[in-house]
């Protein structure tokens, strides 16, 4: 019986240590795209000129006045200040280290790239050290490294909970506030991830990385975004 009783402890703490390690990821503080543009200055650039980057414009009154009609909203209202509207246009809101309404800072407005990639704070610093580490001697490190920090590898899930969440929509998980933005509304908000995220005015282009992490999990497009990537301007942090 001891034995069971034993067997039964080990894993429930394995459980707790499992469950503890998801939520503490998941938990992570938010830092803002300043310390990953950095060093990836390239994609930092490109990224200032998508829908993305300019996200929150379009929250700001007077703006993108024949969409927010369609979809039976006050052009002139000022939606920047709409808790519910904000998080679809910003970093981290509602987050630790998130953007906020009441004191927004500007490397947390837009949608950049903690969004999609996930909140760095934990996992920044290993990035660092592997750089480092390949720059010195070319040795690799295990992405689940970084997964196990915080890293969103897939992040497709990020992209439906503001594109696809409308009443009625395809994805299980839509919940309110949800998005006045649908297809009844007009067909272009239909969102394909597969589609949309291959293209260059919503996300970045994509340019050649030094191979300094390996193995799984990988995006699912990594392959061919790096088959055709084209040489950047790299940095290092400051």
């Amino acid at each position: 019986m001891k034995y069971i009783t034993a067997y039964a402890v080990a894993i429930a703490a394995m459980f707790a240590f499992m469950t503890g390690g998801a939520m503490a990821a998941s938990d992570a503080p938010f830092e803002g795209r300043t310390k990953c543009s950095n060093c990836h200055k390239s994609q930092a650039k490109s990224w200032k000129d998508t829908a993305h980057a300019k996200a929150m414009e379009s929250l700001k009154p007077n703006t993108k006045k024949e969409a927010k009609v369609k979809a039976k909203l006050d052009p002139a209202k000022d939606y920047t200040q709409d808790k519910d509207c904000v998080g679809c246009h910003v970093d981290g809101f509602g987050k630790t280290g998130g953007y906020t309404i009441e004191a927004p800072k500007k490397p947390l407005t837009g949608v950049g790239c903690e969004s999609c990639h996930g909140p760095g704070k934990n996992y920044r610093g290993d990035h660092r050290k592997a750089g480092q580490a390949f720059e010195k001697s070319n040795k690799t490190t295990p992405r689940k490294t970084l997964a196990d920090k915080g890293q969103d590898f897939a992040f497709e899930e990020s992209c439906n909970a503001c594109h696809l969440n409308y009443e009625g929509s395809p994805w299980k998980d839509a919940k309110p506030p949800y998005t006045p933005f649908t297809p009844e509304v007009d067909p272009k908000y239909a969102f394909d991830f597969d589609k949309m995220v291959k293209d260059v005015k919503a996300m970045h282009e994509h340019f050649k990385l030094d191979g300094v992490f390996v193995g799984e999990p990988k995006f699912k497009y990594h392959d061919e975004f790096q088959a055709n990537a084209k040489e950047g301007e790299k940095g290092k942090e400051e």
